[in-house]
């Protein structure tokens, strides 16, 4: 694609080191922190009616321990990406990671909702520095184009497999210690990455003036946290409530005005060059859409294995294991036909794969067999997911400039991050709202309870399947990258 590669020169930082003998062993360590940031995200679904009985969280508050964790997170990540930038790759990874695992530590020894939900949302926070260092590391790292597919292969699969890891890793704990230790987990996972980072992961940071948007960050993050609050009451009060309607206007104001922010600063927080280029504008808008509709199948399959076929915790992280099963699979096919193909092919592929996975799943009733429709379900919607966030990772970094590369990792995850909450809050108003309805025309009963609580996750399901059907056709519109765009071997150039 223009603009993908360059003939000229690259900048001395962009060149000096173009096949680091040590990428390989940095590469682990950064995947082992994707990793606990990523799962940290549906870890605690399993646990959570153990944590809310716990600490006594109300019903209408026990959401907070999710989306505390994907707003700050989401958030935040654009002001991470920018740190991580000047400050430095290596030394914001090292911070985020140590500041990651205290949090962890906070919320695993909560005595109270509050503490945890602030502890989550320190989570977020200090996540939101990790993350983009950690992309941002492996777009210096790896230059040459296959390894570079590799690489993203490692990346994609760990984004994409991370929530279905988090959800069986948080059964077993649940399960077999306590739901403290879905939390307190990351502080030897995390200690065992600081101390293999210290020495194996080199440091990379752009140059020039330094100074951070902080009046961006701000209207950012208050704009998305007005959005997912309205959504969240909008499953309560319902969408024509005064105050739902208030809080999706004030969200949707401000980011209006981050916009605006962004096109006059000097210094902006997101460089409108990075998100208004074509191809990286596809990747950014299919991932934010992709995402709303993932985390609802995660979600809502938990509750469904729990609640409806009466699994327990570990069964019920079991039986979500096809999910990450497939995404391996796709992973792995997609690093090898990435530079063969391109990324669009590949991308309208995930796409289809992961709709229709959606679209199986709303045939789930009060009794479904699992081998006859929920492992095959699974098992393709990993795949849809494996084919979509390899591509994804790879288009929305490639060309890049080095001084704009957290920039736009940070970008990446941000439009992850908030699907996900966006998507969360979204799909769960449709469940309520379709559970109600169903309730509201119906003989009362056990029966015609559970019957209801399953219509609603059916609901839930075709919502996800449009909303990655939706990113598929901006994909096909906005996407134009072809085959000879991918350099066929040599660095790609990032400045």
């Amino acid at each position: 694609m223009p603009g993908s590669t360059s003939s000229a020169p690259a900048s001395p930082e962009a060149t000096a080191d173009p096949a680091h003998p040590r990428r390989w062993i940095a590469l682990a360590i950064i995947a082992i922190a994707q990793l606990m940031v990523v799962l940290d995200a549906t870890i605690v679904n399993i646990a959570l009616p153990n944590a809310q009985l716990d600490l006594h969280i109300s019903d209408a508050d026990r959401q907070w321990v999710v989306t505390a964790y994907t707003l700050a997170f989401g958030g935040l990540l654009l002001l991470g990406g920018r740190i991580a930038d000047y400050w430095g790759r290596k030394r914001t990874f090292l911070v985020g990671m140590v500041g990651f695992a205290l949090a962890s530590a906070l919320g695993g020894l909560a005595q109270g909702g509050g503490l945890l939900f602030a502890a989550r949302a320190l989570q977020g926070a200090f996540g939101a520095l990790l993350a983009p260092a950690a992309l941002a590391l492996l777009t210096v790292l790896f230059t040459e184009t296959r390894e570079r597919a590799k690489a993203f292969a490692v990346y994609g699969a760990i984004s994409g497999g991370g929530a279905a890891v988090g959800l069986l890793l948080g059964g077993v704990l649940t399960e077999y210690a306590n739901w403290r230790w879905c939390l307190l987990v990351n502080v030897p996972v995390a200690l065992v990455a600081l101390v293999a980072a210290v020495p194996l992961v080199p440091e990379s940071r752009a140059h020039g003036d330094t100074r951070y948007d902080v009046p961006g960050a701000v209207v950012v993050t208050a704009g998305l946290v007005a959005l997912v609050y309205g959504f969240t009451r909008a499953a309560e009060e319902g969408w024509g409530d005064p105050g739902t309607l208030a809080l999706i206007a004030a969200g949707l104001a401000l980011l209006a005005v981050f916009v605006v922010i962004e096109r006059r600063s000097s210094h902006p927080l997101l460089p409108m060059r990075i998100l208004l280029d074509r191809n990286r504008g596809g990747a950014y808008i299919a991932s934010t859409l992709v995402g709303a509709g993932l985390l609802g199948a995660f979600l809502f399959l938990a509750f469904y294995f729990q609640v409806v076929l009466g699994y327990t915790p570990l069964e019920a992280g079991l039986a979500s294991l096809p999910v990450t099963a497939g995404v391996l699979i796709a992973a792995g096919a997609a690093s090898v036909l990435l530079p063969r193909i391109g990324a669009k092919p590949l991308m309208l592929a995930g796409a289809v794969l992961a709709a229709a996975a959606m679209l199986w799943l709303t045939r789930i009733d009060v009794d479904t067999s699992f081998l006859a429709l929920l492992l095959p379900a699974q098992v393709v919607l990993g795949m849809g997911l494996g084919f979509t966030f390899v591509p994804v990772s790879s288009l929305a970094l490639v060309g890049v400039p080095e001084h704009d590369a957290g920039a736009a990792s940070a970008t990446l995850n941000a439009t992850q991050q908030v699907g996900a909450s966006l998507g969360t809050a979204l799909l769960n108003t449709m469940y309520t709202s379709a559970v109600t309805g169903y309730l509201a025309t119906r003989t009362p009963g056990p029966a015609t309870q559970v019957r209801a609580l399953v219509h609603g996750y059916t609901v839930a399901f075709a919502w996800g399947a449009g909303l990655i059907l939706l990113a598929g056709l901006a994909t096909l519109l906005l996407v134009r990258v072809r085959r000879e765009d991918i350099p066929a071997g040599g660095a790609v150039h990032l400045g």
